[in-house]
């Protein structure tokens, strides 16, 4: 695995179908979100697939913006991953285990050339995102094995 990759991983108590179907609605997103960046959707599909494009409301360090994103990776159930124009890419891998599914979420920015990386690192963005990475685990453990009960 590259050291440009930042990910955790967790097992939540629900089936792969009803996690990936909350991965998949860009409109829950903010109902997820651990690093408090995502406000809401503003286009897009209910139902991400491969090449989906959706729009998303931020707010980072007080400061609102917009982010259009692209689904790159899509298998049904068990990987979806999207990127937006900076290239690197949030991804969800999921695959069954006894009583649940283990889900782990990466933060890929191993695409970045040397000096790319090097501010992002500086800037202290690999160790905030996993901090993100971790919250949005717990919710989206929260959230799915609610919607499974």
């Amino acid at each position: 695995m590259s050291s440009r990759i930042v990910s955790a991983s967790t097992t939540i108590l629900a089936t792969p179908e009803v996690v990936f179907a909350i991965l998949a609605d860009p409109r829950q997103h903010s109902r997820i979100d651990g690093s408090g960046s995502v406000r809401a959707l503003t286009t897009g599909p209910e139902r991400l697939e491969r090449g989906s494009e959706f729009g998303m409301d931020m707010k980072m360090y007080g400061v609102p913006y917009k982010i259009r994103n692209r689904v790159v990776e899509f298998e049904e159930g068990r990987l979806i991953a999207w990127r937006h124009f900076g290239g690197h890419r949030w991804r969800y891998a999921l695959s069954p285990v006894e009583g649940g599914t283990s889900v782990t979420e990466s933060f890929d920015y191993s695409m970045y050339n040397a000096v790319a990386a090097k501010v992002l690192e500086a800037a202290g963005y690999p160790g905030k995102n996993l901090r993100g990475i971790q919250e949005t685990l717990v919710r989206l453990k929260a959230a799915a094995e609610s919607d499974a009960a």
